[in-house]
């Protein structure tokens, strides 16, 4: 079972790479600019000039579509990692602090913990305003408190263990015992949080996109694109589907790594 496990978790990764690198050499692969409009070309089906057709602007839908890997997943990683590495900074803080900061970062945590993320992602939004800057400024937010609260249980929990005694012991303290000794022993359950969370930010980052509090027109975002296609769901439903299915497809493969990942620990 953990075999077949381990392949599919190496089979997802292998995938979100090749996705990602379709991402990062989007301008090249892209046969048509995703943001040029021609009227003339609106509605076309798929050819080989255009392969999955053109929407209601005549707007090439393959090349929003490989653009949007930049706005999607790669909003979320850019959401994740700098949500991880603040967290983790701060979480290592108070944990070797304690005492009355960490008292106070515990009841600020609570307070903030009270509502879901998605809640206290809206309110920031509703203050800063729609944009794809101010999503990524709201997500990191919240995905930082969440994680600095499990960071900081995580790092509490190990300083009662042996190994971090006996470093204590031997003169090891503040920022060489933190990555000597805690980082390392957090990593992987960290990273599997981590892993598991993308998807939902992706999730949660075409929301945003879908109601209008996110990306905005004419970036090529796949929340955007399946906003747009809504209103010709009827006549062409293709619109919301290719976005759609490029939305699970991905969700899905950070949850099968995140799996994997869990069940190697």
């Amino acid at each position: 079972m953990k075999k077949r496990m381990k392949m599919t978790g190496l089979l997802s990764l292998t995938l979100l790479m090749l996705i990602g690198l379709l991402g990062i050499f989007a301008p090249i692969l892209m046969p048509h600019d995703p943001l040029a409009v021609d009227i003339s070309q609106k509605f076309s089906s798929p050819s080989w000039d255009y392969p999955l057709g053109t929407d209601h602007l005549g707007r090439c839908v393959w090349s929003r579509l490989l653009l949007g890997i930049r706005y999607s997943l790669g909003s979320a990683l850019i959401i994740q990692l700098i949500a991880t590495l603040l967290a983790v900074l701060l979480g290592a803080f108070v944990a070797l602090k304690r005492g009355l900061i960490d008292f106070l970062f515990i009841r600020v945590c609570d307070i903030l913990l009270a509502f879901p993320t998605i809640v206290l992602a809206f309110g920031l939004l509703g203050i800063l305003g729609p944009s794809l800057k101010n999503v990524l400024i709201a997500l990191i937010f919240t995905q930082f408190i969440y994680y600095a609260r499990i960071i900081r249980n995580l790092l509490i929990g190990l300083n009662e263990k042996d190994f971090v005694q006996a470093a204590r012991i031997t003169g090891t303290t503040g920022s060489k015992l933190i990555i000597r000794h805690y980082i390392p022993n957090i990593l992987t359950p960290v990273a599997t949080i981590v892993a598991l969370d993308v998807g939902k930010v992706i999730l949660e980052i075409a929301g945003f996109s879908f109601i209008g509090l996110g990306v905005q027109a004419p970036i090529p975002e796949w929340g955007m694109m399946v906003n747009e296609g809504k209103q010709y769901i009827r006549q062409h439903p293709e619109f919301m589907l290719y976005p759609g299915l490029a939305i699970i497809f991905v969700v899905l493969l950070f949850n099968q790594l995140a799996s994997s990942m869990k069940e190697e620990q």
